[in-house]
């Protein structure tokens, strides 16, 4: 009989599935020296979409600003050469002596700038944010369970199809014996969609809820509210073409 390997093979690959993704909630759900404060916008700009999300809310403050232009055609050009903290500065110098390039080279260079990774610094140690080692552990651990869903439903329709050897065998049986496997990883997957959803990147669920909290209390249509909006859904609610055709250019 062939169906009792395939049967082995669907538990090994659930048990380990399910194993991993327990393993990411529990680190997931770790927040030393949490310290209950506000988000600024650079921070909640991080716990949303990382650094490339910090590098593109400072281009759009500044713009905002008159300090900095953005074309349509994806190009920044520098208006006023002082900036006001290590975000800009790390722009404007991303930018060059010349005071323009394209968007899309500054944007990975301040993406990848010391004040960022100090940022993220900050952010671990106060428990806000997920460390490197761990960033993607939740996410991926919920698609191996996904995928390991898909691969014994795969396994149990094979186990069935094949042509009987022991006619003593009843299908229902082993139709039952691989529904086991597939209800635990499904129940995993429902227990991680109440705990630890969002599968965020980069916040932890401790961070998660102080962006909840943040987007729930910003109301009105002033920068900050405007700025906001951008570090937590990204250029996209940027409210002029403009903007969005400078950073979709390519």
């Amino acid at each position: 009989m062939v169906w009792p390997l395939l049967l082995l093979l669907a538990w090994v690959a659930v048990g380990t599935a399910c194993m991993r993704l327990c393993l990411a909630a529990a680190r997931s759900g770790a927040e030393p020296g949490l310290v209950r404060r506000d988000l600024t916008l650079y921070e909640a700009a991080f716990l949303s979409g990382g650094p490339a999300r910090v590098a593109e809310l400072t281009l759009v403050a500044m713009a905002r600003q008159r300090r900095l232009l953005l074309a349509h055609t994806g190009w920044a050009t520098v208006v006023d050469p002082d900036g006001r903290d290590d975000m800009e500065r790390s722009v404007i110098g991303a930018i060059g002596p010349e005071g323009q390039s394209r968007i899309a080279p500054v944007r990975q260079s301040a993406a990848a700038a010391e004040s960022v990774r100090q940022l993220a610094d900050r952010l671990v140690a106060a428990g806000l944010a997920v460390p490197d080692g761990t960033r993607t552990t939740v996410a991926e651990a919920v698609r191996q369970v996904r995928g390991s869903a898909l691969l014994v439903s795969a396994l149990g329709t094979v186990a069935l199809l094949m042509p009987a050897h022991d006619s003593a065998v009843d299908p229902v049986l082993v139709a039952l014996w691989f529904a086991l496997p597939l209800i635990l990883s499904l129940s995993c997957l429902a227990i991680a969609r109440v705990e630890v959803h969002p599968y965020s990147r980069w916040a932890s669920p401790a961070g998660q809820r102080l962006l909840a909290a943040l987007t729930r209390h910003t109301e009105g249509d002033d920068d900050r509210t405007y700025l906001t909006s951008v570090a937590v859904r990204g250029v996209r609610a940027a409210g002029e073409p403009e903007v969005r055709a400078a950073f979709g250019h390519r």
